[in-house]
Parts: C-alpha cells; sequence; structure tokens
C-alpha cells in the first residue's frame, strides 16, 4: 500500500462522515432549553 492509496482511503471515509453529518442533521426539531433559575432575593 502507497502513501497516496493511503491518503485516498482517509479522504473517503472523512467524505462519507461528512455525507452521514449533513443528511443527518437537523432530523429533530429545535426546541429551547427551558429551565427555573435561583434569584438573588433583592432583585426583580
Amino acid at each position: 500500500m502507497g502513501r497516496k492509496r493511503i491518503l485516498t482511503a482517509l479522504a473517503l471515509i472523512a467524505l462519507a462522515v461528512l455525507a452521514f453529518a449533513w443528511i443527518d442533521g437537523g432530523r429533530e426539531t429545535q426546541r429551547m432549553i427551558e429551565e427555573p433559575v435561583a434569584q438573588p432575593e433583592g432583585s426583580q
């Protein structure tokens, strides 16, 4: 195996990961993260 062949294989793997992330991304609807926060006694 030559160096060029290894680099080509790594590039194809990286491209496959990027393609999967692009296709898979955004499937779930976005929602706000809401949780109660403790306020100091004197603030409003």
